[in-house]
């Protein structure tokens, strides 16, 4: 197949590519990041894993997502301990056995597909292990008659669990995920009531953008490959290694090198030739192991890329403390809220909304990525709004419009 991308279809997929992303950021609230980092993700060949509870559109999300891509072979499964090899690759053909021939069908399974949705990756069975791992390592299958190892054309897999491994087995697959996304239930009350008015209103057609598997192809094989790296870039990998280090959170040597990968595609995705340290802020979904390591990751990852970003992450701390103390006053009475909400919990979440504010007002003026203002931000609203709503009774879906 001819590869060769010009400057305009790479900057065409791109566009198109930012179109999807803020289509699926504007359908699933609270996924802004998890959209923007599946679609890196995707761009660099990579395979993610999106880890939530049950409920969270984990899967809706996936298949929003590889469904924009036109004319691509897609292909999920849903896994258990017992799903067989060749349910995921390809049954035997019944009719070629009654003549004597064995013979698997590949059409509509792993096989065949560019996209991979794989539901509850790590209950993988033992039987599936070798060959799951081939078909996500180096794309290949072994066919169940032991001929030659058949490649497959998959680009990408986005896997989803609701719990992390808990054997050799599945910690095996758990390695060669390299993109690792936490999502959670809905925090904000207001986009809660959106969410749920959903479920009643009549819905409006939305936008729906599409790129071409070709595009995406060249893209991945060409255009993303082709962003530069700079030296200030590999040096500030080289700063964020020693620091996680000396926390003693040691990714391997193999992870950082697909992560530039990453970092490359975080650029060509948002038009620019070259890699900055906004593009390190997707780090913060490859280093660490388990979710507990993620925020020391986080703070490291988000210090280096600005220097908004320790009082962004300070003012984070603040809003996550308020949002405990209400948890702890569950069940006590209005009177007993209202007045926390007075003394203390309106002023020191204005005083976090105004500085936050400032500080993106001036990364914005600097050129340099608001992501990790926003992000504090829209954790800011939601506990705002959890405040209004739970300790002061305001109804839910007046609540935006308060904000």
């Amino acid at each position: 197949m001819e590869l060769s991308m010009g400057a305009q279809d790479a900057q065409d997929t791109a566009e198109r590519l930012r179109a999807i992303t803020d289509e699926l950021s504007d359908r699933f609230y609270e996924r802004a990041d998890v959209v923007r980092t599946l679609v890196v993700t995707l761009l660099a060949g990579q395979h993610s894993l999106v880890l939530g509870p049950p409920g969270t559109a984990k899967s809706e999300l996936a298949r929003e997502l590889t469904g924009r891509v036109e004319g691509a072979a897609y292909w999920e499964i849903l896994l258990s301990k017992f799903t067989a090899p060749t349910r995921m690759f390809g049954p035997i053909d019944v009719a070629a056995l009654a003549r004597g021939e064995y013979r698997q069908v590949y059409d509509g399974r792993a096989t065949t597909a560019h996209i991979a949705f794989i539901d509850e990756i790590f209950k993988c069975s033992t039987a599936a292990l070798n060959e799951t791992l081939g078909f996500l390592n180096e794309r290949i299958y072994h066919p169940e008659n032991g001929g030659a190892p058949i490649r497959c054309p998959l680009i990408g897999a986005i896997t989803a669990s609701n719990e992390l491994p808990d054997g050799e087995d599945s910690a095996a697959i758990y390695d060669r995920l390299l993109v690792r996304i936490e999502v959670g239930y809905l925090a904000d009350p207001s986009n809660f009531a959106a969410l749920i008015r959903s479920a009643v209103s009549r819905p409006v057609a939305p936008a729906r953008t599409t790129v071409e598997l070709a595009a995406l192809r060249r893209a991945v094989a060409e255009a993303v490959p082709a962003v530069d790296v700079p030296d200030v870039i590999v040096d500030a990998v080289c700063t964020l290694r020693a620091a996680l280090r000396r926390k003693e959170l040691i990714a391997s040597d193999r992870r950082w090198r697909q992560a530039v990968g990453l970092l490359q595609a975080s650029a060509y995705l948002d038009g620019r030739p070259a890699v900055t340290e906004t593009d390190l802020s997707v780090l913060t979904h490859v280093l660490w192991d388990s979710p507990a390591e993620r925020p020391a990751v986080e703070r490291e990852v988000l210090q280096l890329v600005n220097p908004d970003a320790k009082e962004a992450l300070d003012l984070a701390d603040t809003i996550e403390e308020l949002d405990a103390q209400l948890d702890a006053m569950a069940g006590q009475s209005r009177e007993a809220l209202s007045e926390w909400v007075i003394k203390t919990a309106h002023h020191r979440l204005a005083m976090a909304g105004k500085r936050l504010e400032t500080l993106r007002a001036e990364a914005a003026g600097a050129g340099r990525s608001t992501a990790a203002i926003d992000r504090v931000a829209g954790r800011q609203r939601a506990v705002r709004a959890r405040v209004l709503t739970e300790a002061l009774g305001v109804d839910a879906s007046t609540v935006q419009a308060q904000l």
